[in-house]
C-alpha cells in the first residue's frame, strides 16, 4: 500500500489500518542509539556507582537521566 493510500484511509478513520504497516521495521525518530566514551575521574566513578546502587539502577541509566533531565532544561 502507497503511503499517500495509507494517510487517506487513517484520515477517513473508516478502516482498522494497524494491520498494513510492517512495524518489525519502525523506528522512532531520533531515538537510535549511538555510543560514545566518556572519561569521568575516579571520584565521579565511585560517586556514580554508589548512587546508581542506591536507587537499583545501572550507571548507565543514572548518567542517561542526568543528562536527559539537564538537557530538558536547556529545549524546553
Amino acid at each position: 500500500m502507497k503511503v499517500k493510500t495509507f494517510d487517506e484511509k487513517f484520515d477517513r478513520g473508516e478502516e482498522d489500518i494497524i494491520g498494513h504497516p510492517d512495524l518489525r521495521q519502525a523506528q522512532r525518530i531520533g531515538l537510535s542509539q549511538k555510543r560514545v566514551n566518556v572519561d569521568f575521574p575516579q571520584w565521579m566513578i565511585k560517586s556514580l556507582h554508589r548512587e546508581a546502587r542506591r536507587l537499583g539502577i545501572t550507571q548507565q541509566s543514572l548518567i542517561k537521566v542526568w543528562i536527559a533531565e539537564r538537557l530538558e532544561k536547556f529545549l524546553y
